[in-house]
């Protein structure tokens, strides 16, 4: 019996390690819809500020930390970029990954 108990007493602590382990990167529907409203919002943003032309920057949205990707034609707009995307609601960080490129258009 004390070999048998040792046993179940084993499995249940794999069990609650893998359990902990696993529901610390687990992502809910909820999250997921946070997310693309957040992505959405920001894209919104870009798109309606004329002056700055962001219509080319490619945006993503994970656990409310925003991406930004893609080409600027200068440091100025880079910066513009970043703060709109501040500006939607739910957004927890930015990470700019934006290029000066004067080429960009």
């Amino acid at each position: 019996m004390t070999r048998l108990a040792s046993r179940a007493m084993a499995v249940l602590l794999f069990a609650t390690i893998i359990a902990v382990v696993g529901c610390q990167s687990v992502q809910t529907a909820g999250d997921n819809i946070d997310d693309a409203g957040i992505t959405a919002s920001v894209k919104a943003k870009l798109v309606a500020d004329k002056a700055s032309n962001l219509t080319r920057v490619d945006v993503d949205t994970t656990n409310g930390t925003v991406y930004l990707k893609g080409s600027v034609e200068d440091p100025a707009t880079k910066t513009r970029a970043e703060q709109l995307a501040w500006q939607a609601k739910g957004v927890k960080a930015v990470v700019n990954n934006l290029q000066v490129s004067r080429t960009a258009k």
